[in-house]
């Protein structure tokens, strides 16, 4: 499974209402900007986003000049559009952080920060690196903006600079938000104990049922990544029993469900999550499932609602070819594939965009051109069992017969769950070069 596949799962923040100073929050975590009377209320956990945003609405109302609101509204249309899944909330941050630059355009760290979060989400992670550069130019202390520049650089396949931004942004503020980067920038270079051992930290500092649920998913991908169903389960568990519904939670139990056999339950859990959060890239995990039980037919309306999603994401400013390349590969649509893998390595050169490029050109029958993509993919040391599952055959494609079962191998060794669709297929080829090194 890939958590950098999109940035909102890396950034995936808890919005709260402050009861004396207005908030501006991109991460797990808040920069105070100003002050501004908030009288809070105690809430349930999955409503703070929406009491947050009203009351930012309520003091625009009186305050309509009120810039540092202003930064606080957009920041939290972000956080909406994660939530919901309803990208239409993307133009509606642009334009409320937008009025708070043109408002107060000098020393704006924090509306530069909500742009910066803005620009992740939608992609643009160029712009988005750029922008928290600018905020830590008016604030070297702003630990949000760190944030928001390791998210950016992760993606842009600046390993060594993620790091330095995570590293300082747990120096300024250890907490939740930056304990999550660390862990994340741990796992992408294999550490994976040392990566459990930072998550577990940021959850026991964690005190919000959200970011609790946010730990627990995490700890729960982790434990499932390396093929332990069972430490799987139990996070997926604990999170949900204090955050009833929540997708991420949900969706990792669907996994756990798939790969214990429980076919009913997982495609019970799927449809779920689809409903509650129907983010594109569900929509083809959720396929792929069918498709594995060989109920073809409904895994094509999956694949087709994917389209229709993510043709309300771009026309809402998200720019992704990255889950459509891999997508169309898998369907042996290989010039198709070939073209978004391009868009998508030209625009970063991160091992997911190296990995799906790869995956597209073995798919057009370009095995040759497709494995140095491969092993660029695999050549960070993240211990990923699909990265590994594609460099095996296309490897087996070229006749690179010990690489490819060496390769085989490991994927399997790491996580002989990792899906329910290509992981026996995995096996078939291992099997068919001569079993497991």
């Amino acid at each position: 499974m890939r958590r950098a596949g999109a940035v909102a799962a890396v950034v995936a923040g808890v919005v709260l209402v402050g009861i004396t100073a207005a908030t501006v929050f991109t991460g797990n975590e808040s920069t105070t900007v100003a002050p501004s009377p908030v009288a809070a209320a105690p809430v349930a956990p999955g409503d703070q986003l929406t009491v947050s945003i009203a009351k930012a609405q309520q003091i625009l109302q009186g305050k309509p000049n009120d810039w540092a609101t202003w930064a606080v509204l957009g920041s939290a249309y972000v956080q909406k559009a994660r939530v919901t899944a309803d990208p239409s909330y993307y133009p509606k941050s642009e334009g409320a952080l937008q009025k708070s630059l043109d408002l107060h355009p000098d020393g704006n760290d924090a509306a530069l920060t909500g742009m910066g979060a803005l620009d992740n989400a939608r992609h643009e992670f160029g712009k988005a690196a750029d922008l928290a550069r600018q905020a830590q130019a008016i604030n070297g202390y702003g630990s949000t903006s760190y944030g928001v520049l390791a998210d950016a650089l992760i993606q842009l396949g600046d390993y060594d600079g993620a790091t330095a931004a995570a590293q300082r942004m747990l120096d300024l503020k250890p907490g939740v938000s930056s304990f999550t980067r660390a862990s994340y920038d741990l796992e992408l270079h294999g550490r994976t104990d040392e990566a459990r051992a930072v998550l577990q930290k940021a959850l026991d500092d964690s005190t919000d049922a959200l970011d609790v649920a946010f730990c627990r998913t995490y700890l729960g991908e982790l434990a499932f990544n390396q093929g332990d169903l069972d430490g799987a389960d139990k996070q997926y568990t604990a999170g949900l029993a204090l955050t009833p519904d929540e997708p991420n939670l949900l969706l990792g139990q669907a996994r756990v469900q798939a790969a214990r056999g429980q076919d009913d339950s997982a495609v019970a859990s799927y449809q779920h999550v689809v409903d509650l959060r129907p983010l594109p890239a569900s929509f083809v995990e959720y396929g792929q499932l069918l498709e594995s039980l060989g109920r073809t037919a409904e895994a094509n309306v999956q694949y087709a609602l994917y389209g229709t999603a993510q043709q309300l994401f771009t026309s809402n400013g998200v720019r992704d070819s990255l889950t459509g390349a891999l997508l169309d590969a898998n369907r042996g649509e290989g010039d198709s594939a070939v073209a978004q893998g391009r868009a998508e390595y030209a625009a970063r050169q991160n091992i997911d965009a190296a990995d799906a490029l790869g995956w597209a050109l073995h798919a057009a029958g370009r095995d040759s051109e497709a494995l140095p993509y491969a092993q660029q993919a695999t050549a960070l040391g993240t211990r990923n069992a699909s990265f590994l599952y594609h460099r095996g055959i296309i490897e087996q494609s070229l006749g690179m017969t010990p690489q490819a079962r060496a390769t085989l191998t490991s994927a399997l060794a790491i996580n002989p769950y990792f899906s329910p669709l290509f992981a026996p297929k995995a096996q078939q080829a291992l099997t068919a070069l001569g079993g497991p090194e």
